[in-house]
């Protein structure tokens, strides 16, 4: 099964390679919250005179199929949660992966940091669906050659290099967009690709992001 890092807000940067370590102080709680999942419970068996209640589709269309392979520069829209009150459908387009110097990541993670490469994953998000997002975060994950993950799971940003914006106040109707950037990093071989893993269809099923 694949896991990796999911989308969460902090105020922190933090690293985790092994053990979590802030950009802020050694102490600091690096745990973000996890989202609510409250268990379903079994749907009720249906007559066969009447029609199973369809979940509702993404607001603005047809979303994504997981699984689906892109490039830099293409457009996905894709089902988004935020909290347990905050859902709706969103677009993101990946515009960038770019390279970054090691001495940004020591310079804002510490020594612990050596032999890092950071990786900027640009992205510009849209609202489809009209719902009200505003505040919203998103991380998008980067991928090794052959869709390994990085080994490396970073909440923060670097300033100046890649700013991890909030959803806007405004982000509440559709067309509202924003621009965004999600920090990776790697010891190993470059980051290739970015993906986006969130909710269960996605989990195992991601939508990738190909650069080049």
């Amino acid at each position: 099964m694949r896991h990796k890092g999911r989308a969460v807000l902090a105020a922190a940067a933090v690293i985790t390679v092994g053990l979590g370590l802030s950009a802020c102080n050694d102490d600091g709680d690096a745990d973000a919250a996890a989202k609510e999942s409250p268990s379903a419970s079994a749907p009720a068996e249906t007559p066969a005179s009447e029609e199973p209640a369809e979940e509702s589709p993404a607001a603005g269309g047809d979303v994504t199929a997981p699984g689906t392979k892109l490039k830099v520069g293409d457009r996905a829209v894709l089902p988004f949660e935020y909290t347990s009150e905050k859902k709706g459908t969103i677009a993101v387009t990946v515009t960038a992966i770019e390279k970054g110097a090691e001495a940004d990541m020591v310079g804002a993670f510490g020594a612990k940091a050596k032999g890092m490469t950071p990786y900027y994953i640009k992205m510009k998000v849209e609202n489809v669906g009209g719902t009200d997002l505003s505040y919203a975060s998103l991380k998008l994950d980067g991928d090794l050659e052959g869709g390994a993950g990085t080994g490396v799971i970073l909440i923060g940003d670097l300033p100046g290099k890649c700013d991890r914006e909030n959803a806007p106040a405004d982000f509440t109707a559709k067309g509202a967009s924003f621009e965004t950037c999600s920090l990776s990093a790697t010891k190993t071989a470059p980051v290739v690709a970015a993906s986006f893993d969130e909710g269960d269809a996605y989990e195992d099923e991601p939508v990738v992001w190909a650069a080049g």
